[in-house]
């Protein structure tokens, strides 16, 4: 197994600590709880920041982390199960020291598996307090996103750059005239904490407008298409409740599309189990 050299956090943690400082709030210790593409650290005993520290990533500035922060401050508003953006700063975005940042309520984690219905539930919840959002999010935005980085970048084998580019051009073709709604964008299991304040969700900047069904794919593709976990998979379905099948199966295959062309970007050195995960959802895609 290759391992990941970490990156070097010392100056995002600077600019997490002075951007606290500027805004009266100082920081009593500096626990880091992430340190990949995006640092996560603990400042102060309520305080966690957030910052991103791939600087030769696809997304960079600030505009990404507006709409996050923006989703998640009206779902906070209207009492959905999320972690909340820190109310003793602005929302922002926060950009210091050329890093882009934002501010994070600290939350304990219980070594709790969350039962997949109130992963049902709590995503419904989520959906339905995102319908009232106001503010015009771009559509479909991670199909298109991950069409241009296949279409930039040469990362596969050419004919599975062109099998997963062949994809994605379907799904946003044939998703474009379905209802739409602001979504959570990436909603997988690694993106929700059971807590004692309850199962949250977190993790919102690939948030965009698209069908809910979206959102319900990204949660079960795992169990459904790689673990065969039928009963967490009818848990989670019955609890949400019904949806629209055909779009439902199309993005099942554009989600897949889409990890996959986000692979090598997020795992440039993958260990084995992922690069296993990779393989199996490719050639899910080939028989499609």
């Amino acid at each position: 197994m290759l391992l990941q050299s970490m990156p070097d956090p010392t100056l995002p943690v600077r600019a997490a600590t002075e951007t606290a400082l500027a805004h009266g709030i100082r920081p009593d210790r500096c626990d880091i709880l992430q340190n990949s593409s995006t640092l996560v650290v603990r400042l102060t005993e309520t305080l966690v920041a957030r910052v991103v520290q791939d600087r030769e990533g696809p997304r960079q500035g600030t505009e990404w982390f507006a709409r996050e922060n923006a989703i998640a401050l009206h779902l906070t508003q209207n009492g959905a199960p999320v972690i909340p953006l820190h109310p003793d700063l602005p929302p922002g975005p926060h950009e210091h020291l050329g890093y882009p940042l934002n501010f994070w309520e600290f939350v304990t984690r219980i070594d709790v598996e969350p039962d997949p219905r109130e992963i049902g539930l709590t995503l419904k919840k989520c959906h339905e307090v995102m319908r009232s959002f106001p503010e015009p999010l771009p559509h479909l935005a991670i199909l298109s996103e991950s069409l241009a980085i296949l279409e930039d970048r040469p990362l596969f084998p050419s004919a599975t750059q062109e099998m997963l580019k062949r994809h994605l051009r379907t799904s946003l073709e044939r998703l474009a005239d379905y209802p739409t709604q602001a979504l959570h964008g990436d909603a997988h299991a690694g993106n929700l904490m059971n807590t004692t304040r309850g199962l949250l969700w977190t993790d919102w900047e690939d948030t965009f407008a698209g069908p809910v069904e979206w959102d319900l794919a990204s949660i079960i593709w795992n169990a459904q298409l790689l673990d065969d976990d039928h009963a967490t998979v009818s848990a989670i379905r019955e609890a949400y409740g019904p949806v629209n099948e055909e779009i439902l199966r199309q993005c099942l295959i554009a989600r897949a599309a889409v990890i996959s062309a986000w692979y090598p970007i997020l795992y440039p050195q993958p260990g084995e189990d992922r690069r296993e995960k990779l393989r199996r959802r490719i050639e899910w895609l080939e028989v499609r």
